[in-house]
């Protein structure tokens, strides 16, 4: 099996996966730019100390995201030979393990993605399954037991190259923002391309004995939701839940944030089941919608009007396609006219001066005396924004045509093609 991990063609792939993600370099220091000419010179060594088995991973170095709740959550970034190496195995791997996990499995699967773990969600509802088991892993990543993902590993890998190839990697180590190193006895470090499968592997036994039992549940990574049909027997799923999660796969339950509650109260990869039992966005998400557009238009940033708009049109076209599944029509309806008055408050601050806004106005289209009566007024931006003289300048069609993205048109084409009427 290390000589398909170390196959030419198999590397190629790999490097060109590492290569299109890029990312940041690890505790070596090399770029994704400069690995080819690295390469160049020492692949030889590297490759026979991979068919010895005597080649070292790199400890990963420890970068910490905020999440939006104000904590943290740790990220491993590998070098990128580890990159390249760890997905050369993910890639001869996968097709060994993806064929046996559960169908119910949505996350890090070639053709699966979070939409469709959301979506079986909500045929649990129209089932009638209108209470949840919402369980949550304490630090899964932190907590995986090495020597209990060996074994499983060892029921389908029987190269000891291979295998002594990951348990290093699980072992390698992390390096802390202030230098030091610390051991990793336990854990699968998140960051590295091999990661996402070794999670799989680690809870394909949980979907396994939810399957057994009979129950319709989605799974996606580690944040997993079970629906049931009563509140006695979301409370009796959640305690053997517990016993099979802490006993059987040695991992921790956080009693904290796990609940059983009526389905609709519960939020799963952002989404929520709304009154009428459809998928919508749940508040939080709606909350930092607003709070990242809010950043964006901030009206002392400084920047120009267009590298602003740019940025916009970036981040709600990925919101939107990742949330456009909701149906929440009414809201998208509001949030488009929210965002188009935040772009219109940041032309009002940009242009600041009375000369300039009068230039600017009568460019537009404006009549002298309206014009006057815009430039002089004494109120403040965010109510300019919503000035009648404001908007029949700064139009819905003109600032489309700057590249304000359109909600609305954007989400109607997301839930009937391209033809729908607008």
């Amino acid at each position: 099996m290390m000589e398909q991990v170390l196959e030419s063609e198999n590397l190629k792939a790999a490097w060109r996966r590492v290569k299109a993600n890029a990312g940041a370099a690890g505790m070596d220091g090399m770029s994704v730019k400069d690995f080819p000419a690295f390469t160049r010179e020492h692949w030889p060594g590297i490759r026979t100390a991979l068919m010895k088995g005597t080649y070292r991973p790199a400890p990963v170095r420890r970068v910490f995201i905020s999440k939006p709740d104000g904590s943290q959550r740790p990220l491993g970034v590998p070098t990128v030979l580890d990159r390249v190496i760890q997905q050369a195995l993910a890639q001869v791997l996968t097709p060994l393990f993806d064929g046996g996990f559960s169908n119910h499995s949505y996350g890090f699967r070639e053709g699966r993605n979070a939409h469709q773990a959301v979506r079986e969600v909500e045929a649990g509802w129209q089932e009638g399954r209108r209470f949840a088991v919402d369980c949550d892993l304490k630090s899964f990543f932190d907590t995986v037991a090495h020597d209990r993902l060996m074994g499983q590993l060892r029921e389908k890998v029987r190269d000891p190259l291979v295998l002594g190839l990951i348990r290093r990697y699980l072992t390698a180590g992390v390096v802390l923002p202030d230098g030091t190193r610390e051991a990793t006895p336990q854990g699968v470090p998140q960051g590295g391309p091999l990661s996402p499968l070794l999670a799989n592997i680690t809870l394909d036994p949980l979907d396994k004995e939810l399957e057994r039992r009979g129950h319709r549940f989605a799974r996606y990574a580690d944040d997993f939701l079970v629906m049931v049909r009563s509140a006695k027997a979301a409370e009796r799923v959640m305690a053997s839940l517990t016993r099979f999660v802490e006993g059987r796969l040695q991992l921790v339950v956080n009693r904290v944030k796990s609940k059983t509650a009526p389905l609709r109260q519960c939020t799963f990869l952002g989404f929520q089941i709304g009154v009428r039992g459809r998928v919508v966005w749940s508040e939080k998400a709606h909350t930092r919608f607003k709070q990242r557009v809010r950043e964006i238009t901030r009206r002392n940033r400084g920047h120009r009007v267009q590298d602003v708009i740019d940025e916009l049109h970036l981040y709600v076209t990925g919101w939107l396609n990742y949330f456009g599944i909701s149906h929440t029509y009414n809201q998208v309806v509001a949030l488009a006219e929210w965002i188009r008055r935040r772009v219109r408050l940041y032309y009002w601050k940009q242009w600041k001066r009375p000369r300039t806004r009068r230039r600017h106005l009568l460019a537009l289209g404006i009549p002298k005396d309206e014009v006057r009566m815009a430039t002089r007024s004494r109120k403040g931006y965010w109510r300019m924004s919503h000035n009648s003289i404001v908007q029949r300048a700064l139009t819905n069609d003109w600032l489309h045509k700057q590249g304000v993205p359109d909600m609305r048109t954007s989400w109607i084409v997301l839930h009937y093609g391209p033809k729908a009427r607008v």
